[in-house]
């Protein structure tokens, strides 16, 4: 955990979000597709708060939760400039797998960004969930993110002096084996676990999740800088994105996109 929060006390998430808005957008179009029209809302692993942020702003209460202190901080802070801090209902520094302080059922919808793959760990994994479901009532929609498999390989073979020991064909036929990838320069992106994408429905429909949709949220990403200036510049990249945000359900463009988000609803175990 401790390699979690370093990274993430120096990285600058709320500018990642800037410079990849497609993510953002396609994510934050199918909560509002899916979320009740009001209520309690839990943003479990918030980072610096920018969905919380937007869905205050939408007129939901939200709970904002980090392992970072220091993202906490931003969050709350972030919170007050955009002028919805009234709108949340407490900013708490807190491990995924141990949500203590929240009673059981106590949001009508939780997201769960980052956490899942940055838990190398099985045990960890499920017992993050469990708690996740817990503090969700009977019938409240989630959200929860995960990292691909194939979409990491892609990235390795496309650029592998970027992710170190990925430069070598035999580490990426092991990473594909196990999920399991250490970057090797320090600073660099933290342990991280990555899902078969044909495992991800069983893995939280396990837990009693109804599956309402399975989302590839910056496909967008494989497009380079110079690409999107040129829908820029025939003003164009609107229609781009809408195309992305609509074929975001497309089961085939899912292993291209580098974040997907899960979405369901608890049952009745």
């Amino acid at each position: 955990m401790r390699e979690i929060r370093s990274y993430y006390e120096q990285f600058d998430e709320w500018g990642r979000l800037d410079r990849e808005p497609v993510e953002f957008q396609v994510n934050l179009h199918y909560m509002r597709k899916h979320l009740p029209k009001s209520g309690t809302i839990l943003d479990n692993g918030a980072g610096p708060g920018k969905y919380a942020i937007a869905l205050a702003g939408s007129g939901y209460t939200v709970t904002v939760t980090d392992l970072t202190p220091g993202l906490v901080v931003q969050a709350e802070q972030h919170a007050k400039d955009a002028g919805v801090h009234a709108s949340m209902d407490g900013f708490y520094t807190k491990d995924a797998r141990d949500l203590s302080g929240f009673r059981d059922g106590s949001f009508d919808a939780a997201l769960m960004l980052g956490p899942l793959y940055h838990l190398q760990e099985e045990a960890d994994r499920r017992l993050a969930v469990q708690e996740f479901a817990r503090v969700t009532r009977i019938g409240g929609v989630i959200f929860v993110a995960f990292m691909p498999r194939t979409r990491h390989v892609l990235n390795a073979l496309t650029a592998p002096h970027k992710w170190p020991p990925h430069d070598e064909f035999e580490a990426i036929k092991s990473f594909n084996e196990t999920g399991v990838f250490n970057h090797a320069e320090s600073g660099r992106f933290t342990g991280a676990y990555y899902y078969d994408i044909e495992n991800i429905v069983p893995f939280m429909e396990s837990f009693g999740f109804e599956t309402k949709e399975l989302i590839g949220s910056n496909v967008g990403t494989m497009m380079t800088e110079e690409q999107w200036a040129y829908w820029r510049a025939r003003k164009e990249d609107r229609e781009v994105t809408e195309w992305l945000i609509k074929e975001a359900t497309n089961p085939y463009m899912l292993g291209s996109s580098s974040h997907l988000l899960y979405i369901g609803q608890k049952g009745r175990v």
